[in-house]
């Protein structure tokens, strides 16, 4: 159906009452939303990369029943994002929702973990396909596996630079070529995974019993089985809740996303679902044809142990195996691309309120494009800089460094879930909705969201190897999970930078724009009222393209409104 003027106008409009003007071009259609959240997702990425993760800790269990558990509660903390959503539809997403329901300090917070979150995300993509890309190569190139040395780590980031650069450069081009590499990612996931799925299922040379695939355990770990249910099997789940995650990219995408307030709320959750389902059939066919389980377990097997290509080498024909690892090659760069603009997007929306050292530089616009390209530039940094300990192995060829980085990706993303959907909870029935909401549900649900984001997060902080352990005999730093140590320095980071110096300047949203015509004069929670910042104004990024640039508009200060109480 036809785009009219009418529904432009009424983003657009429902954006000035956030306080911004449509400097980003709105061109994304409803599914184009929903693709870039399902790219990212990505089962092809996920659920092949870090399998390994799962299959060492916990085996078929924490597939089969671990996954759709875990599905279950993401798809809670999805839902209760998409009502967030909704009501405020902007690229800030997260830290912006944090800073209107609970202040100034909430959304400083919240704004970078969800920033150290996506450039984690970006950084452990690209590794993890980096990495599937360099066996993939080493099946049609003997030859490959002699270079640079014969190091697998070193071959392995040398690609992911090269693929990082890769990414940089499409997401520097148009917003419209986005959202169609991200229509294409989309159909690429749903067709590439199904065809994947038939061709395991259909060239296998032997299958697994319905017994082993629904009840075997296996505890590759080196911890001692008396620890499998509490500690060993949680630390598989890590497959699930690494995977699905990255959906708050149809958030900071709802600036360019043409009726955002429902169509932008329906891409986050559906994402999760279809993606849920999706990803269960497809790790389901792998445990189906994972008979040689020797093989698979060997560490020495030249493809690493728990690592899914060793089911494929010892399962499937040659060609059949050549050919599922160029389909999922493929559908991670289009994850890796989709990663790198959520990224891009938040540190822009972030900076265009002054959260971010050089503020101005990564909220500037190209006019050509009407793309952040200096924070797609940043981003890239960023990402290649933490993922620099990955050229150093851990014990017995586990990538520890690399399961560290997907750990700061969970902890960061989902810590900035949760301060939203708490502070929503808090706010009860002040809380103002938009077109798609929970209804009476929200309370068992934020609770429940809060609840789950709490108890992974304290887990995959946890060692993955008893050589971590500190007081373990066989203890070596580079066993070591670093992700509490980084999550830890920002947390200490942003609370000494917000009591120092933050908490004088950064007053949350500001606006660009000047205040619209609302027609609702005693806005609640859900809707900013014209009351005028006391702090001085600060500058507006050079991309603003408000009525009178020389003039601030900052929204009302959220530090005045509490939860039961309108302004």
């Amino acid at each position: 159906m036809a785009r009219t003027h009418t529904d432009a106008d009424s983003d657009s409009q429902r954006l000035a009452e956030l306080g911004y003007a449509q400097d980003l071009n709105r061109s994304w259609s409803g599914f184009s939303n929903f693709a870039i959240s399902f790219s990212i997702i990505s089962i092809l990425a996920g659920c092949f990369t870090t399998f390994a993760q799962a299959w060492n800790n916990g085996g078929p269990i924490a597939i089969t029943w671990g996954w759709p558990l875990i599905s279950a509660f993401i798809l809670v903390i999805g839902l209760c994002m998409s009502e967030l959503l909704s009501a405020f539809p902007t690229a800030g997403g997260i830290y912006w929702w944090a800073a209107r329901l609970g202040g100034p300090m909430a959304g400083f917070y919240t704004g970078w973990l969800n920033l150290v979150g996506l450039v984690a995300v970006t950084a452990s993509v690209n590794y993890a396909c980096a990495t599937f890309m360099n066996v993939t190569i080493g099946l049609f190139s003997g030859s490959w596996t002699h270079a640079f040395g014969g190091s697998f780590l070193t071959r392995s980031f040398v690609l992911f630079v090269v693929l990082m650069v890769i990414v940089a450069l499409v997401n520097i081009f148009s917003s419209h070529l986005l959202a169609l590499v991200n229509n294409i990612s989309a159909y690429w996931h749903v067709f590439g995974a199904a065809a994947i799925v038939l061709l395991i299922l259909l060239t296998a040379k032997n299958y697994q019993t319905p017994s082993f695939v629904f009840t075997e355990r296996i505890n590759n770990s080196g911890f001692s089985n008396s620890w499998y249910w509490f500690y060993v099997l949680p630390l598989g789940f890590l497959l699930t809740q690494y995977t699905i995650t990255g959906f708050d990219a149809s958030a900071h995408l709802s600036e360019e996303t043409r009726g955002a307030s429902q169509s932008a709320a329906r891409g986050l959750w559906q994402s999760i679902f279809y993606s849920a389902i999706g990803g269960w059939i497809l790790l389901l066919a792998f445990l189906f044809v994972a008979t040689d389980t020797k093989f698979i377990n060997d560490p020495g097997n030249g493809y690493g142990q728990g690592q899914v290509y060793a089911i494929f080498a010892s399962a499937l024909p040659r060609a059949a195996f050549e050919t599922v690892m160029l389909v999922a090659t493929v559908g991670q760069i289009f994850c890796s691309i989709a990663c790198m603009t959520s990224t891009s997007r938040m540190l822009y929306a972030f900076s265009r309120d002054g959260a971010v050292p050089g503020s101005r530089l990564w909220a500037t616009i190209s006019p050509r494009t009407r793309v952040p390209v200096n924070a797609v530039l940043i981003s890239t940094v960023a990402a290649l800089l933490i993922t620099l300990p990955a050229l150093y192995g851990g014990p017995g060829g586990v990538p520890v460094a690399f399961y560290a980085v997907v750990s700061i990706a969970v902890i960061g993303l989902y810590l900035a879930f949760l301060i939203p959907i708490y502070l929503r909870l808090r706010a009860g029935s002040s809380f103002t909705p938009g077109p798609w909401t929970l209804g009476r549900h929200y309370k068992w649900m934020n609770i429940v969201a809060v609840a789950e984001i709490i108890v992974i997060s304290i887990y995959f902080c946890l060692p993955f190897l008893p050589s971590a352990v500190p007081w373990h005999s066989d203890f070596t730093w580079s066993a070591v999970n670093y992700a509490p140590i980084l999550t830890g320095a920002v947390l200490i980071g942003i609370t000494i930078w917000w009591f120092v110096s933050a908490r004088h300047w950064f007053t949350g949203p500001r606006r660009t724009v000047a205040d619209p015509v609302v027609i609702d004069p005693r806005p609640s929670i859900g809707q900013a009222p014209d009351v005028p910042d006391p702090s001085p104004a600060r500058p507006v990024p050079a991309a603003t393209t408000s009525p009178d640039p020389t003039v601030a508009h900052p929204v009302a200060n959220p530090r005045r409104l509490r939860p039961g109480r309108r302004p």
